[in-house]
């Protein structure tokens, strides 16, 4: 299983718990799994058409990911909301 970690308000939507064991060949298929897992999240990650949204970064293992990105069971997903203001 992969491992998606949320950071800040995500991670309180999701049970207040970092890290998630996943199953899923995609980081789509993970998030999808998450949002199944924890309805709190839903809509907060994916948009309607069940893309990821603009403001929502993923990295895989450190590297910058997209909704078809390939993951492994060993791979780190992390998903970060964008930070902005002035």
């Amino acid at each position: 299983m992969a491992i998606l970690r949320l950071r800040g308000p995500l991670k309180r939507l999701a049970g207040d718990t970092p890290d998630h064991p996943l199953e899923g060949a995609t980081v789509g298929d993970l998030l999808r799994a998450l949002e199944h897992a924890y309805p709190a999240v839903d809509g907060w990650i994916l948009d309607e058409r069940g893309m990821v949204r603009r403001h929502i970064n993923v990295f895989v293992n450190g590297e910058l990911g997209g909704q078809d990105t390939p993951v492994e069971a060993d791979d780190r997903v992390d998903v970060l909301p964008a930070i902005s203001g002035g």
